[in-house]
């Protein structure tokens, strides 16, 4: 066990001081202020997170010397943090934070201490304009049961406006809306409707509030039903003449560059503040049926139910999922942060360590697309990195007799696999460095050219240094994960030029732990949790879509907001007029970052490969075909109980292929004949992707 003076050092940098323990409500409300996550208070106090749950919800109690370290921390929280009403003490970062644009300061070392991500519970109430308050029909019973978490948004994140003027937000609120108009829609929400989320992070902004419109609403406010036209209609947008356009513009009202299509942002500069209301169209496909299965052909109270979900535990959306997910990464680490300038006192706009700034940075050229300014101006001709997802077959001459009598092909699904792979995941925040002949180190993030066509494997497995699975040809690049796979099966690699980055962090940790609780917070919201031993996994798994539709809509868009956030960092030109060499939106982003991209993918690959090659040692089981986050077996049973290794004891053997809930575990995805596998893979057919449905991509458009 830690000693008492490690456990009060790590406390010390979260923060310091000593009373009783508060009831447990105040201990959540406390850590929640502070912008601490429950998993990095598990850690400093070298705990688990569900340990930090139940002292939290009353279920346990610490014990020393624990308890005397979590004592100092809850009682310096409470001094920075008092009750909403009490007084606060001075706290010295109290100086307005300056709106973007903001200035990049240079590189800087990450600071832990700066990258806390839960939303501060309690905050200061703000003044509204004048106007009729909106009213609100509020279940009693719910008003009392869940009391509204931040003053300045006691209606929650959003709401759904239906034709009749009712507005349904979270918890069964129903806001009377007598908007007529889009201007008129704006104002209300921002004077009086009472929506709205905190910020996600103590140096970020808080989140803008969302209207949804259902069909009936967009015609009551003069937009059409439909958005018609040759391309799909998320990319549609009103044209500038439009009479709904025409009243924004008159009302000073902006609308940002996208324009007024399914996901319209309309804003105004108000001073150093900017006041912006989000709208989205469901009769204009703004929610995409593959993220949100069924949410569009719901009620709006119970939209508002999935959405709120969503936006309480992950971020209110802004867009399709990956424009969330991309989003989700910027709130919780803030580019800038308020500093003091030491000569003349005055606070300005700096560079929050850890982030990735405010100014876009090209990428190496290998890291770059083929059609990107930096390839097309330098004449780059020395080959990119191929950093994708596994797709690959067996080779049917592999099979052995034995293999082919088996009657069952079971798919074993990653759980959100790339989330998994953001975890603890070290990334290069400064622009790539080149080097020539470098030393291979496996701890620096970067793309290096080296051959690994030598190195031998068994073929009854793909090759982890190719998403095809095949033997790589020669000297080739691949991102830092990959080659010290190579080093790691015992391998010497000797690179002959390398894109390495100076400054690095776990940009993606804070991004990871919020969707990985969300995740798991969801499944066990529909009766799917940790606590439930293999073969009860299995039959809550089958059961968990419909025990709640709307839960299981919520569950599909947090993995879709993993990938497609993923895809979002290497977001390549749209559009039939686009010109090879052009510059794009997506380049204009800090975010946009290829290389982190190849960096979560490689280390996806790496460990799924790493568990095909413990479960061939364990069981002598080879996978008929991969395809992403998906392995198939070739299996006596349609169970994968029936292959899954076990120990005496009746638990899985660590290593290799795991049931369960929590990201990078395993669950069963599909279940096919053995004969119908082996029929596609003659036919150079991968059976994962017929499982599956075809659903490998990391999407990196909208």
């Amino acid at each position: 066990m830690a000693s008492e003076e490690e456990l009060f050092a790590n406390i010390d940098a979260l923060l310091a001081e000593e009373p009783q323990l508060p009831p447990p409500a105040e201990r959540a409300r406390l850590r929640e202020a502070a912008g601490i996550t429950q998993a990095r208070l598990a850690q400093a106090l070298k705990s688990t997170t569900q340990t930090v749950k139940n002292w939290e919800n009353g279920r346990s109690e610490p014990k020393p010397p624990r308890l005397e370290a979590y004592q100092r921390l809850l009682k310096g929280w409470a001094a920075k943090y008092p009750t909403h009403g009490a007084p606060a003490a001075p706290a010295p970062m109290a100086a307005p934070q300056p709106e973007v644009p903001e200035a990049f300061t240079g590189p800087a070392a990450p600071d832990a201490t700066e990258t806390e991500t839960a939303a501060p519970v309690q905050a200061p109430a703000v003044q509204t304009a004048p106007g009729r308050p909106a009213t609100s029909r509020r279940p009693a019973a719910k008003e009392a049961a869940k009391p509204a978490t931040d003053p300045r948004f006691p209606h929650g994140p959003l709401a759904v406006l239906d034709g009749d003027g009712s507005a349904y937000a979270i918890d069964g609120i129903v806001l009377d809306c007598p908007a007529t108009t889009v201007p008129e829609l704006v104002e209300w929400t921002l004077k009086e409707s009472g929506l709205g989320a905190a910020k996600l992070n103590r140096y970020g902004k808080d989140s803008d509030p969302l209207i949804v419109l259902t069909a009936a609403a967009a015609v009551k406010l003069g937009l059409p039903e439909r958005l018609e036209g040759h391309e799909q209609r998320r990319s549609l947008r009103l044209p500038e003449d439009h009479p709904v356009v025409k009243q924004v513009a008159k009302a000073k009202w902006q609308l940002t560059q996208r324009g007024f299509g399914p996901w319209a942002r309309i804003y105004r500069k108000a001073g150093r503040e900017r006041q912006c209301v989000q709208l989205a169209i469901l009769s204009w496909d703004a929610l995409d049926e593959r993220s949100w299965p069924g949410v569009s052909d719901m009620g709006p109270a119970d939209i508002a139910r999935v959405l709120g979900v969503y936006a309480q535990r992950v971020i209110t959306p802004r867009g399709s999922t990956a424009v969330s997910g991309l989003e989700l990464m910027t709130a919780l680490r803030p580019p800038t942060k308020a500093v003091q300038d030491p000569e003349t006192g005055n606070w300005v706009s700096g560079y929050n360590a850890g982030s990735l700034g405010t100014e876009p940075m090209d990428p190496a050229p290998p890291e770059a697309t083929p059609e990107h300014p930096v390839v097309v101006s330098s004449g780059w001709t020395g080959g990119f990195l191929n950093e994708e997802a596994y797709q690959w077959v067996r080779s049917v001459e592999t099979l052995t007799d034995e293999e082919c009598t088996l009657p069952f092909a079971v798919g074993l699904d990653l759980n959100t696999a790339f989330l998994a792979a953001a975890a603890r995941l070290t990334v290069g925040l400064s622009a790539p460095d080149h080097f020539h002949g470098p030393k291979f180190n496996p701890k620096i993030p970067g793309s290096w050219l080296v051959d690994l066509s030598r190195i031998e494997l068994d073929p009854r497995l793909p090759s982890p240094f190719t998403p095809t699975g095949e033997r790589p040809t020669g000297p080739a690049w691949y991102q830092t994960h990959t080659v010290a796979y190579a080093q790691e099966l015992g391998y010497d690699v000797h690179p002959i030029e390398a894109y390495l980055r100076r400054e690095t962090g776990a940009y993606l940790d804070p991004w990871h732990d919020r969707l990985k609780n969300a995740y798991v917070d969801t499944l066990a919201d529909l009766g799917v949790t940790r606590d439930l031993d293999d073969r009860q996994f299995l039959a809550a798994m089958e059961r968990y879509k419909q025990a709640d539709p709307a839960l299981a809509a919520v569950l599909t868009a947090i993995k879709a907001t993993v990938k497609g956030g993923v895809g979002k960092l290497r977001e390549r030109p749209q559009g039939r007029h686009y010109k090879e060499g052009e510059t794009w939106p997506a380049l204009q982003r800090p975010t946009w970052r290829p290389d982190i991209r190849a960096a979560v993918i490689s280390k996806a690959r790496v460990n799924m490969h790493r568990k095909l090659r413990n479960m061939a040692a364990m069981t002598g089981l080879y996978p008929l075909a991969v395809l992403s986050d998906c392995v198939v077996y070739a299996s006596l049973g349609e169970s994968p109980l029936d292959f899954l290794p076990y120990a005496a004891s009746g638990k899985p053997q660590p290593g290799g292929f795991r049931l369960g809930p929590t990201p990078g575990l395993a669950k069963l995805e599909g279940v096919q004949s053995m004969l119908w596998a082996v029929d596609l893979m003659e036919k150079g057919l991968n059976p994962a992707r017929h499982i599956k449905g075809g659903d490998a991509v990391l999407d990196e458009g909208e």
